[in-house]
């Protein structure tokens, strides 16, 4: 088996960080076997090299490799691009054609973004990984396959998982072996490297001097934080090298291309929420709606006692706690009680001026259900 330096060299891989060095490893281990891969890391670290080098180093690699990219196949046609359709499946198929998993019979295939799947996809693509076996769209024939599946995927499963966007039993057929690729920020002895090699494939794409980089720029490239990790830093450098008249770099040259406020998206949060992202504020209503409703029933049988007993003192006595709960003990103070402001035998003498009036010619009684 290849050393890891002639492995770097064949695949275009620059760096020698211990992270980046057992993935590599890792990949080797696993490529003469037929167990599915998923590949984790952040966008831009270079999670295409993993699969390649899994089926250069295979039984399989004689056979057709082919990549998809989930997250660029719109949902509706998914199916027919991975399984294949039948003629007359649906509008547009005008002949039988045959998907990706028909196509790399006996190879492999490198699913990106597998995390952007659509759940009846998940379904599908679970039995290919268990039985080998598939149907068109359209079709009811069982067809089989042998492929080897390598996934990979820059979102948190896990947190998917939770949502409901992704089937758990998926996740662990998919992720019998694990690879994780660091993000360049963790792989700082490695950015300087990288960047070295960009500025020459790009002064020799373009014709020009390399650009070279003084002591100062080298650190702010190494303090940099990437989010766009490899690719940025690519992009980077690609401006740098067409751009500038002068090839000596100084530290303020190569402050003026890097975005002032580094963005910190997509991130990766552990939240566990309930059916929707909006729980903790449909709580917090609840919880409002329970204690006006819990204050409006002890506003209730604070007048029903005034109604029945008719006494101020017996009533404020006895409902005390009550009233200190509605109202408050600081601003339920006898001298600045708003019971204080209109009496309430007063009120209690006004119900009953009501009740002492026998009918009215402008008005007529009407019995009505007190409602929930």
């Amino acid at each position: 088996m290849d050393s890891l330096q002639s492995i770097k060299q064949r695949f275009g891989i620059i760096g020698n960080n211990l992270g980046l060095n057992r993935a590599l490893e890792k990949s080797l281990r696993v490529s003469n076997t037929d167990i599915s891969v998923l590949v984790i890391g952040e966008s831009g670290v270079g999670k295409e090299s993993i699969p390649k080098i899994i089926h250069q180093y295979s039984h399989r690699k004689h056979n057709k490799y082919i990549a998809v990219n989930c997250g660029a196949i719109p949902e509706g046609t998914i199916d027919s691009e991975l399984f294949g359709h039948e003629k007359g499946a649906f509008t547009g198929a005008t002949q039988t054609r045959g998907g990706y998993f028909e196509v790399a019979d006996g190879g492999t295939i490198f699913l990106d973004e597998v995390g952007e799947l659509p759940l009846q996809t998940q379904v599908r693509l679970l039995r290919v990984l268990e039985s080998g076996e598939f149907m068109k769209v359209g079709s009811s024939k069982v067809q089989k396959t042998n492929v080897r599946i390598v996934a990979a995927t820059n979102v948190n499963i896990m947190d998917a998982i939770d949502k409901g966007k992704f089937r758990e039993d998926l996740y662990y057929r998919l992720s019998t072996v694990e690879i994780s690729l660091p993000p360049l920020r963790e792989r700082k002895e490695d950015i300087v490297l990288l960047f070295r090699k960009f500025a020459s494939d790009f002064a020799q794409k373009y014709h020009m001097p390399p650009i070279q980089l003084d002591e100062h720029a080298r650190e702010l490239l190494a303090d940099y934080r990437w989010s766009g990790n490899i690719r940025q830093l690519r992009n980077v450098a690609e401006q740098i090298s067409v751009l500038e008249k002068e090839r000596k770099i100084n530290a303020a040259r190569v402050r003026s291309y890097l975005p002032n406020r580094e963005s910190q998206l997509p991130a990766l949060v552990n939240k566990k929420g309930g059916e929707s992202d909006f729980s903790s504020e449909r709580e917090i209503l609840y919880k409002v709606l329970f204690d006006m409703k819990s204050d409006l029933h002890d506003l209730k049988k604070v007048t029903l006692d005034l109604i029945n007993n008719g006494s101020e003192n017996k009533v404020t006595e006895k409902n005390q706690n009550l009233i200190e709960k509605i109202y408050g003990k600081e601003s339920y103070p006898e001298e600045n009680s708003s019971l204080d402001s209109v009496p309430i035998n007063q009120e209690v003498q006004d119900i009953s001026k009501v009740k002492s009036n026998e009918k009215y010619d402008y008005a007529e009684t009407i019995e009505e259900e007190e409602p929930l």
